[in-house]
């Protein structure tokens, strides 16, 4: 079935907000329901979830036809007995003013962590920026920008709030601010240790540098080809294959992603407080294999795109060199995604 654009956008936008306020949506239906929606059938939970998102958060569609089509859902799910239960939990939420606080879209146990990280305001505005859509910022280099675009103070990146990229790239303004800390010049050795999918390594590539990208999964290094360098397929948990010491260097780490849940919000509901430990012993081998080809007198980069401790200044924190300087930017205090990044010297 093909859907027209306007259609298309709708069906994003209901399935990205039901990620996003996924938890907030269950209490609101929950107040309606004598049964907890967590043990309800997922089929059935995801249908009261978009439902709920229509009824509160969107008005392109009237309450009454919403209900109908989630009905007429549940059935198409096979769960034709929960048709009525539904009904019911749906027509309550349109009957009485139910609210539950933005802060219920997210695990309990990450605003735990990040209120004792960062603070009660700025995880408040960690939430409010994770449950609007992302921005739009395109990679322009040293390149007239399209018509529309707004400038940034990250050189090279601008704004585009609607219309054509044109030629340029999409790339969150929080990874485009990442690559300037390893002040590339011409000629130098460079490696991109997990390149993939190598929006990093094409930015590095606007200095003429002498490139190779590193890459894990086959497939996704295939896509690496088009950048013109060597692509290598190695496990960079293991020593690499590499017999030359490297200028300046890139780790961008396999990470939680906490800070990119606007755009990747399914995130938060898959993650696990166990899942840091296994993270971060990966994220250390990988920075210690790495850093065994830094030059004398070279320079690392460690980044991530999260906000969790344990991923950034924890495996930077023991990795056996100083740490030059470091980067962090904060959803709802900086713009875009969040991003930590630390500077490491040979």
């Amino acid at each position: 079935m093909q859907l027209d654009a306007r259609d298309a956008g709708l069906a994003s936008d209901i399935v990205f907000g039901t990620l996003r306020r996924r938890g907030q949506l269950d209490a609101i239906a929950g107040a309606c329901s004598t049964r907890p929606i967590a043990r309800l059938d997922v089929e059935v939970r995801i249908v009261l979830e978009m439902a709920v998102y229509q009824c509160i958060f969107l008005d392109r569609v009237p309450d009454h036809a919403v209900v109908n089509d989630a009905v007429e859902l549940a059935r198409r799910a096979g769960k034709a007995s929960a048709a009525g239960f539904v009904n019911a939990i749906l027509r309550g939420v349109m009957r009485q003013v139910i609210t539950a606080p933005d802060e219920a879209a997210t695990p309990a146990w990450l605003l735990e962590r990040w209120r004792k990280e960062f603070g009660v305001e700025t995880t408040a505005a960690i939430v409010a920026a994770s449950l609007a859509p992302p921005r739009r910022y395109i990679r322009t280099g040293g390149a007239p920008p399209p018509p529309g675009a707004i400038a940034t103070d990250v050189f090279g990146c601008h704004e585009l709030p609607s219309g054509d990229p044109k030629a340029f790239r999409f790339q969150d303004i929080g990874s485009q601010a990442v690559v300037p800390l390893l002040k590339l010049e011409p000629g130098q050795r460079f490696l991109d240790v997990c390149a993939a999918p190598g929006n990093k390594t094409a930015q590095a590539l606007e200095t003429p540098v002498r490139a190779v990208a590193c890459e894990l999964h086959p497939s996704r290094a295939h896509g690496l080809l088009q950048l013109g360098i060597p692509v290598v397929v190695a496990d960079a948990r293991a020593p690499l294959p590499f017999s030359v010491k490297f200028d300046r260097i890139l780790v961008d780490a396999p990470c939680t992603g906490t800070g990119t849940l606007s755009r990747n919000p399914e995130i938060k509901w898959r993650l696990k407080p166990e899942d840091l430990a296994d993270l971060q012993n990966r994220q250390k081998a990988i920075l210690g294999n790495a850093l065994a080809l830094l030059a004398p007198g070279g320079r690392l980069v460690y980044s991530t795109c999260s906000l969790e401790r344990e991923e950034n200044d924890d495996v930077v924190g023991n990795c056996g060199y100083a740490v030059a300087e470091t980067l962090r930017r904060l959803p709802g205090r900086d713009p875009g995604d969040g991003f930590f990044a630390a500077v490491i010297c040979g």
